[in-house]
């Protein structure tokens, strides 16, 4: 059975000063797990907060066994780039 799976990260950048700022951390995000895991990836929420990011990837399979796989190598590499950044994951499964 399909699953579409959703995780979505939330980010706390206390030394950003700017939507510049953000932006290294959130765009940065978005092309490593678009290149590296062929992932959906947009910013979804505080577009306009600087010191605050919410940025969701998706991903579809055949299985939700694989799609749970797949997210788990996501959060890692999410928590890895952005370190303390990384404030909380979350996961959710659409089918």
């Amino acid at each position: 059975m399909p699953a579409i799976g959703v995780i979505t990260f939330e980010l706390r950048m206390d030394d950003a000063l700017s939507l510049k700022d953000k932006r290294h951390y959130v765009k940065g995000l978005k092309d490593r797990l678009r290149a590296k895991f062929n992932v959906a990836v947009a910013e979804i929420g505080y577009q306009d907060v600087w010191q605050h990011g919410l940025v969701a990837a998706v991903t579809v399979s055949s299985d939700q066994a694989r799609a749970q796989q797949l997210l788990q190598l996501v959060e890692r590499e999410a928590a890895g780039f952005l370190g303390r950044v990384l404030v909380d994951a979350t996961t959710e499964w659409l089918a």
